[in-house]
């Protein structure tokens, strides 16, 4: 098998010791993402331009998600984030769950996990 290491030069993947995504088996797993912006919508929006440089690199698209994992510290900000998921993955929705937990730092207001299945 062989296993491939995406990183995205963040100052966490260092400092905790991850990579943005890992390639193997032929599924790209995409860890944890965080955005900046004032709010859960503008963070999503910056999460996923991430994430999709990610899947990118890693040769898949939001097209070839399987499932997705998004963390609220406060479920109730989860709603504005709906219409750019939905825009994101259009006709190809992945199986999602929602969890209501901290994060690691309290500015953050979203944070998304995504596994993919490399297409062909």
């Amino acid at each position: 098998m062989t296993i491939r290491r995406i990183s995205s030069g963040g100052p966490f993947e260092v400092k905790v010791g991850y990579c943005r995504a890992v390639v193997a088996n032929g599924f790209v797993h995409v860890s944890g993402t965080v955005g900046e912006g004032p709010d859960a919508a503008s963070q999503c929006r910056a999460a996923l331009k991430t994430i999709g440089a990610a899947l990118e690199e890693a040769g898949a698209s939001f097209a070839d998600a399987v499932r997705v994992h998004y963390y609220l510290p406060d479920a109730s900000e989860f709603e504005p984030c709906w219409p750019i998921l939905a825009e994101t993955f259009g006709a190809n929705p992945p199986a999602a769950t929602m969890l209501e937990c901290a994060l690691i730092a309290p500015e953050y207001r979203i944070e998304i996990e995504l596994t993919a299945a490399l297409p062909g």
